[in-house]
């Protein structure tokens, strides 16, 4: 199969955990992209359910395949959140942020019974940090971070787009973070969360508890 081929098998296996009644988050990103397609084909087949989406990108498109979309305050539970990964380690640890949404992943993560990961057969890593960790920051201080970021042992950036800075949902920046490796995720997530000026993080540790990975042999699942 070809990577956008896994891409959709991964999104279609997702989607069967889906039952009427249920409050849903949706993703963000390519693969993510994929499953609210077949999310909307589900709810024109007669699905009921309510969606929670981490984008606003993310919102444009449920709605226009007619996914009853409300926000955090409409809720008090997220029973499944379906959200791809810019990589996968065999602990189910996740680097997210490649949009630049991770912080509204992050939030809707936490709040969901349960958090299903999908994505490629390349998305799995033995080590994170190949991809760049993106961190979001306030404005303000984002060239202040750039030496205390350097100095965790990464070469940061601010995202730009377009030749100008990238601002998140949230209005704020994202200084990606080429670590290369990282070696004790744990670590780097505690000490990032304590810098000021830091909104949030791309390490999801503790929050896949089903990963699908679509290859060329089939939908491969791990489970916490």
């Amino acid at each position: 199969m070809t990577e956008d081929e896994q891409k959709a098998a991964a999104a279609a296996a997702a989607v069967e955990y889906i039952k009427d009644g249920m409050v849903v988050g949706l993703g963000t990103g390519s693969t993510a992209s994929k499953m609210v397609d077949l999310v909307g084909e589900r709810v024109k087949e007669g699905l009921d359910i309510i969606a929670v989406p981490t984008s606003e990108a993310t919102k444009q498109q449920a709605e226009a395949l007619g996914i009853n979309v409300v926000g955090f305050d409409d809720v008090q539970v997220i029973d499944l959140t379906i959200d791809g990964t810019d990589e996968v380690d065999p602990q189910m640890r996740l680097i997210k942020g490649g949009g630049g949404a991770h912080l509204r992943e992050k939030i809707v993560a936490s709040l969901s019974d349960q958090m299903i990961v999908i994505a490629e057969r390349k998305k799995m890593v033995e080590h994170l940090g190949a991809f760049k960790l993106p961190v979001e920051v306030i404005p303000f201080s984002a060239h202040a971070l750039l030496p205390k970021l350097e100095a965790l042992g990464c070469i940061p950036s601010i995202r730009q787009k377009d030749g100008q800075p990238f601002y998140t949902d949230e209005n704020n920046l994202v200084i990606d973070c080429a670590f290369e490796r990282i070696d004790d995720p744990e670590e780097l997530a505690q000490t990032l969360s304590l810098m000021p000026g830091v909104v949030e993080h791309g390490l999801f540790i503790d929050n896949a508890d089903i990963v699908l990975i679509g290859t060329d042999d089939g939908i491969k699942k791990f489970e916490r």
